[in-house]
């Protein structure tokens, strides 16, 4: 029986741990590698060359989607299965388009896990409850219709369509903060905010500063809260 070696990447360590617990369950399933961030996922990914890296995509610093773009550019033999707390479509698109062998949803129950690693390590894709071949997968990602190609025109960049200085500002709308707070938290003047937050909302196509956090969330882009005051 050939062993699978498997890293598992999510900066939670109660559902991290979880991930740990299910796939040892398995006997040809081995983690060689724990990491709490989009980084250290790259780093262990380089160094140990895992065959599956399962890879939270609401990471601190480089989001699951980045990793999988990086390890996709630098053609590493590593697989990346992304899961995600957020069942959405556009990031189903986006994580597959990228490259990931698997975008599941974190409620999957554990022997779905396992199966899904089995079938990532044949070759499969697996989108939610949907098992690919990569003839099905080319199929599931041509659009169907001109609006399915309208859509498709308007994704975007999957990652940070935004400038620097707008993530950090999107970061402190997150966390509740005031036009004003968000100025004297960044040293910029209270007007250069407001602009920041009208060019976010535009760029993002949301109404207003709820819903450009909800995007942001969703996408794992920014984070609601602080590492060290994060709710497990």
């Amino acid at each position: 029986m050939e062993t699978i070696r498997i890293v598992v990447v999510d900066d939670h360590p109660l559902f991290r741990q979880g991930v740990v617990d299910t796939i040892s369950l398995e006997p040809d399933f081995i983690v060689i590698g724990e990491a709490t961030s989009g980084e250290e996922a790259l780093d262990l990914i380089r160094n140990l060359s895992p065959d599956i890296a399962i890879v939270d995509v609401n990471l601190p610093g480089i989001n699951g989607q980045q990793v999988t773009q990086h390890v996709v550019n630098e053609k590493l033999p590593t697989r990346i299965m992304l899961l995600t707390a957020y069942d959405d479509s556009e990031q189903k698109l986006h994580a597959m388009k990228v490259g990931a062998a698997a975008y599941c949803v974190k409620d999957v129950q554990p022997e779905t896990l396992a199966e899904n690693v089995r079938q990532v390590i044949k070759g499969k894709f697996v989108i939610g409850d949907e098992v690919l071949d990569t003839e099905e997968l080319e199929t599931w990602l041509e659009p169907e219709s001109e609006a399915d190609h309208s859509f498709y025109s308007e994704l975007g960049d999957p990652y940070e369509p935004l400038s620097k200085r707008e993530m950090e500002v999107l970061a402190q709308l997150t966390k509740g903060m005031s036009n004003k707070e968000i100025a004297n938290e960044l040293g910029i003047s209270h007007q250069t905010v407001k602009n920041h937050v009208t060019s976010i909302l535009r760029k993002l196509g949301v109404e207003d500063r709820t819903q450009a956090t909800l995007y942001a969330l969703k996408r794992g882009w920014v984070r609601l809260q602080d590492d060290d005051k994060e709710i497990q």
